[in-house]
């Protein structure tokens, strides 16, 4: 009895090993998959809970997307190798869509405006760096 058990608890942490594993894909600067030597961020193969991360070589999030069906849907972040915000959106079957907004690294807006479809619609706003 106690071999069966370990068995089915063996053969239940290899599956469980091979379904949970991520394989990291290397992209350079262009985000072009590349060799580990040239790359600057990676990603992991399998999104989570249909959000799609990249991140810096030092491990630190360098962007995140949301998916449905293959396609870019929901929220959109970009972010510095600092950590903070770069962009923010969200997109609509594909394209961007909705208010879309830049920050400075210091964290300041940069600039903000609105996409319909993908195109850029209304007043877009540029921000000065030292401005409050």
């Amino acid at each position: 009895m106690n071999f069966i058990r370990t068995n089915i608890i063996v053969v239940f942490l290899f599956i469980s090993t091979l379904y949970f594993a991520q394989e990291k894909v290397w992209i350079d600067a262009d985000w072009k998959t590349t060799s580990k030597e040239k790359a600057t961020y990676f990603k992991e193969t399998t999104l989570q809970n249909r959000v799609l991360t990249y991140y810096f070589k030092n491990g630190k999030i360098a962007k995140k997307e949301t998916y449905e069906n293959r396609v870019l849907e929901g929220d959109y972040s970009e972010f510095y190798e600092s950590g903070n915000l770069k962009e923010t959106g969200k997109y609509d079957n594909g394209k961007r869509d909705g208010i879309w907004k830049t920050y400075y690294e210091n964290g300041k807006i940069n600039v903000r405006g609105k996409y319909r479809e993908g195109d850029k619609v209304g007043v877009w706003k540029t921000y000065y760096k030292n401005d409050y």
